[in-house]
């Protein structure tokens, strides 16, 4: 069985920071970003309430999708915000290794 490359969601970053760098109304990733810091905080918490309520309905590709769904926007946050998957991923360490 072929595992997933969970190095995608680093690729994904990189595809997320190029369109919110190219600006294009044609991709939903630059028109979520020019409707401000305030709407992608938002689809975050839909994102994520999705989610929670996905896990209680025993539905496993309900799931993985709202929690596909919630990591790229999260990602979408984060490049808004300036910052990366690697900051959270130092920060885990961080306080795992405390």
């Amino acid at each position: 069985m072929n595992r997933p490359n969970i190095e995608f969601i680093a690729a994904l970053e990189t595809i997320v920071k190029g369109r919110l760098d190219a600006g294009s109304d044609e991709s939903y990733t630059a028109r979520l970003a020019a409707a401000g810091t305030k709407r992608i905080a938002q689809k975050v918490g839909e994102e994520g309430v999705e989610l929670a309520l996905a896990a209680t309905s025993g539905n496993q590709q309900e799931v993985i999708d709202e929690a596909a769904d919630l990591i790229y926007h999260l990602v979408v946050l984060l490049a808004d915000a300036g910052l990366s998957l690697e900051d959270i991923a130092m920060r885990l360490e961080a306080r795992h290794s405390a």
